[in-house]
C-alpha cells in the first residue's frame, strides 16, 4: 500500500507516519520511485504498536525506540524476547536503597515469590523492573503503616497469576513469534487502564453488596 492508504487504514495522519519513519519507529517502506515507497501489513501492525506505546502509554519516543528494538531482537529465545520487550516498558518508581523499609520490603517480596513458587521471578530478582517496582510499593505501604505482609499480598498475587495466564493465552492467538512479542507489549500497555478501572468497579460493586 502507499502512504495515503497506510494512513487511511491505520487512522494515523500521514505527517505523523512520516515523523515515526524519521524517528526510526517504523521501518522504511520499499522504494518504488525517487519520491514514493510502498508499505505492507507489517508496517500497519507496527504502526498500531507505536500508537499504543506513544499515544496510549505516553511513552517518550526514545524509550519507545528501545522497546521496539527489543521486539525485533531475534537473537533471543521466545521467552527472553517477550521479557526483554515488556521489561523495556517504563514500570514505575525504583526502590529507595537509603530507606530502611526497602530491605524489609525486599525480604517480603522474596518470601512472596517463594510461596508462589515463581522460580523465574526469584532467578531474575533485582534485574526485573517489575520486581523492583513491587519492592518499592511494599516499602511505601510498610512505611505508611498499611498491611503488606505475605499473607495480605498472596490473594493479589494469585489473582495476578490468573491474569498472567490470560495474557499469554491472548498473545498465543497470534501466529508469528514477532507478532506475539508485539501483542505482548501492546496488550500490556492497553490493558493496564482497563484492569485498573475493572478493579475500582469491582470495589464499588462489593461495597454495595456489603454496605449498600
Amino acid at each position: 500500500m502507499r502512504l495515503a492508504e497506510l494512513s487511511e487504514r491505520s487512522g494515523v495522519p500521514t505527517a505523523t507516519i512520516k515523523y515515526y519513519l524519521r524517528e526510526r519507529l517504523l521501518p522504511p517502506g520499499r522504494r518504488v520511485s525517487a519520491t514514493q515507497a510502498e508499505y505492507d501489513e507489517e508496517h500497519l501492525r507496527r504502526l498500531r504498536l507505536v500508537r499504543a506505546l506513544i499515544q496510549v502509554g505516553r511513552i517518550p519516543v526514545a524509550v519507545a525506540r528501545d522497546v521496539l528494538a527489543a521486539v525485533g531482537d531475534d537473537s533471543l529465545d521466545h521467552h527472553m524476547r517477550l521479557g526483554a520487550a515488556v521489561w523495556s516498558i517504563p514500570h514505575g518508581p525504583e526502590p529507595d536503597e537509603k530507606d530502611p523499609a526497602t530491605d524489609r520490603a525486599r525480604r517480603t517480596a522474596d518470601a512472596l515469590l517463594e510461596r508462589l513458587e515463581w522460580s523465574f521471578g526469584r532467578q531474575t530478582g533485582a534485574e526485573s523492573p517489575a520486581y523492583r517496582m513491587l519492592v518499592a510499593g511494599i516499602a511505601t505501604m510498610s512505611r505508611l503503616g498499611y498491611p503488606c505482609d505475605v499473607e495480605q499480598l498472596l490473594p493479589y498475587a494469585r489473582s495476578a497469576a490468573e491474569l498472567g495466564a490470560t495474557d499469554l493465552d491472548l498473545v498465543e492467538r497470534y501466529e508469528d513469534e514477532e507478532e506475539q512479542v508485539e501483542a505482548a507489549v501492546a496488550l500490556t500497555v492497553l490493558y493496564e487502564p482497563v484492569l485498573l478501572s475493572l478493579r475500582r468497579l469491582a470495589q464499588a460493586e462489593e461495597s454495595y453488596r456489603r454496605f449498600g
